[in-house]
């Protein structure tokens, strides 16, 4: 079971990230859009001013039953370890182990 300050840390960042996305879609767009210097500059100063764990780039998938990061398989939203056994325990619909 991962540390609860790890699940919560990352419950603030998806909190974040769909706070402030809308915000950094539209400065984004601005940006693109303008070619006067001193308004890029001050469009990118705003951008830099969000929190830098509002980017998207900054979540961390992570397994809904342990909160495991690592051996994340997204299809199902678990960790390798949890999968395996809710597969051999037939928790999973479609999913068997493969034999030959």
């Amino acid at each position: 079971m991962a540390k609860k300050s790890m699940i919560e840390r990352e419950h603030k960042r998806q909190k974040l990230i769909t706070k402030y996305s809308n915000k950094r879609n539209l400065l984004k767009k601005e940006i693109k859009k303008t070619q006067d210097f001193d308004l890029i500059f001050n469009l990118q100063s705003k951008l830099q001013k969000i929190p830098r764990n509002s980017m998207q780039c900054r979540k961390r998938n992570i397994c809904w039953m342990t909160g495991r990061s690592r051996g994340f398989y997204r299809d199902f939203g678990l960790s390798r370890h949890v999968f395996r056994e809710m597969s051999h325990e037939c928790l999973l619909p479609g999913i068997r182990k493969s034999s030959w």
